[in-house]
């Protein structure tokens, strides 16, 4: 049983880490390539609006996939793109409503399933961050918020990862003292048992002589 529990912490621990280790990966790369995290070409992101209900709402986190040819877009698909809106550049996952094509210069109009009329922008080439394949977690986008967060960084990546490495480091040092720790050999279990036997049974001797005496006392 102890060994038992003992295997199930080790794989909590290590799925822990690796969760840990994912997440800090996907932190640091959304700060270096301009704000969208990138794992071997898949791009997590919050739903920032309700403009895409009900295939997915405010809160939701998402999963778009990094696009190698353009021209595989077609009406229909969604994708996730840079624009706009009052003023500031943000991203966006809308569905394709029209593919433009103008002298091989590909364009694309794009609208909300909630919406009632088209996005007022041309969406291009170089806005598109990547396609939306149906992949979504509900809700999960504010968690995801919250671990980009200082608070967040620390309590669910930091403090973890930490414990871990305390952790393995007493599993190391309790293996050097269990290493280091002279070996019984069989012979030596067997004189330590001797001994013990020989102990007990000069105890029960000394006592049986100590109620004889005093049942002597007592005539």
């Amino acid at each position: 049983m102890k060994k038992a529990l003992k295997i199930v912490f080790n794989v909590i621990a290590w799925v822990v880490l690796i969760f840990a280790l994912l997440i800090t990966i996907l932190v640091f790369s959304s700060d270096k390539n301009n704000g969208t995290a990138s794992l071997l070409g898949y791009v997590p992101l919050t739903v920032e609006s309700d403009s895409m209900k009900p295939t997915f709402k405010k809160g939701d986190l998402i999963i778009s996939k990094e696009i190698d040819d353009i021209n595989s877009l077609k009406k229909g698909d969604v994708i996730t793109f840079w624009t706009l809106i009052k003023g500031q550049k943000v991203k966006n996952t809308h569905r394709i409503a029209e593919v433009l094509n103008d002298n091989g210069s590909v364009g694309f109009i794009t609208r909300g399933d909630a919406n009632n009329v088209d996005d007022t922008y041309t969406v291009y080439a170089g806005d598109i961050i990547g396609q939306w394949k149906g992949a979504k977690i509900g809700g999960f986008g504010k968690v995801m918020d919250f671990l980009r967060t200082k608070t967040g960084f620390f309590i669910c990546i930091l403090l973890p990862i930490a414990l871990f490495f305390l952790f393995e480091l007493y599993k190391l040092i309790a293996t050097i003292i269990e290493i280091k720790r002279p070996a019984i050999t069989e012979s030596d279990e067997e004189e330590i048992k001797r001994r013990a036997v020989e102990e007990y049974l000069a105890q029960q001797k000394k006592k049986e002589e100590e109620n004889a005496q005093q049942e002597k006392n007592d005539k």
